[in-house]
């Protein structure tokens, strides 16, 4: 009995001496390779918010800017002044995706260098596709357009010359009509065009037969219905009315090649929602109409000049 108990208890006591020993935790190293798609995935991570929502780079393709701008520059866009949003794009396509704004530091001013979402041909809605665009801001909600002669006014005053504006020819005769300016109807031509009121959120328009086709697509654009009858009647929403009371504030862009320059001239007022950023400065510059394959003319045509020179 007394063995038994012995046995016992050198049981009891080797269990006691179990418990107490020290835990010992093995900690699981990564790979090599883990750590560096950690890094490089927080490093992307960053790098597509401060494209989202901060700056972002593009390219000019035309010569609607030149000489402010060339073909082959690019650009760094500051989208976080004028209040950034989601993507309004799928990555790497044109399909549009719903988005929304973040609140605005300030708005866009007169003489500020613009990248906005194309709002569309005269007669489209709504494009289906997000096509960026960038051009001088020339008018404010509320502004006074007009053209004499090729000089831009402003409220009646001449507009400052941007230092790279663009002429390439004489202006044309104050009579030639442009079946291809904005609005439809008008006796007004590229050099020779309004005077022209930029809508603002609250103004009040009285939309007559004579006048429809400068806000027909605005008033749709914002969500209603319009149509004039037979007796010269115009009805909104089926409405009989008046006037139209302007629900958003619109911009008027110019292209400093101001005769080669697809602008508000030609597709109208640009929304407010559609202003994406202002160009901040050129990072680099070459002819890109060099292939890749020559390497070494690519190289030649580079614009050191033009590096890291601000937009103006």
């Amino acid at each position: 009995m007394a063995d038994k108990e012995k046995e016992i208890n050198n049981k009891e006591t080797e269990v006691v001496e179990n418990k107490t020993e020290p835990e010992v935790i093995y900690l699981k190293k990564h790979s090599k390779f883990r750590e560096y798609f950690d890094a490089l995935l927080f490093a992307g991570i960053v790098a597509l918010l401060l494209k989202t929502f901060v700056v972002e780079a593009y390219r000019i393709p035309t010569g609607s800017m030149e000489n402010t701008l060339l073909i082959g520059d690019f650009l760094l866009v500051n989208k976080f002044t004028y209040g950034p949003s989601t993507p309004r794009n799928i990555p790497f396509t044109n399909v549009r995706l719903p988005y929304f704004t973040l609140p605005a530091i300030k708005d866009p001013v007169k003489n500020d260098v613009v990248v906005f979402d194309y709002p569309g041909d005269i007669e489209v809605v709504k494009p289906p596709e997000v096509i960026n665009f960038i051009k001088r801001l020339v008018g404010e909600p509320g502004d006074t357009i007009l053209i004499k002669n090729q000089v831009l006014y402003v409220n009646s005053a001449e507009f400052p010359k941007p230092p790279g504006m663009l002429v390439d020819n004489a202006p044309v005769n104050p009579e030639a009509r442009d079946g291809r300016i904005f609005p439809r109807g008008t006796a007004w031509n590229q050099d020779n065009y309004g005077p022209l009121i930029v809508p603002k959120m609250g103004d009040t328009i009285h939309v007559t037969p004579d006048n429809i086709e400068t806000w027909k697509m605005l008033i749709i654009r914002e969500g209603h219905t319009i149509r004039v009858t037979a007796d010269n009647k115009i009805f909104i929403d089926e409405k009989e009315s008046p006037g139209y009371n302007v629900e958003k504030d619109y911009y008027f862009v110019m292209g400093d090649h101001r005769t080669n320059s697809s602008d508000s001239r030609y597709w109208g007022f640009l929304p407010r929602e559609n202003i994406i950023g202002e160009a901040l400065l050129v990072y680099w510059s070459w002819n890109p109409d060099i292939p890749f394959s020559k390497v070494g003319e690519l190289l030649s045509s580079i614009r050191w000049n033009r590096i890291a020179m601000l937009v103006r």
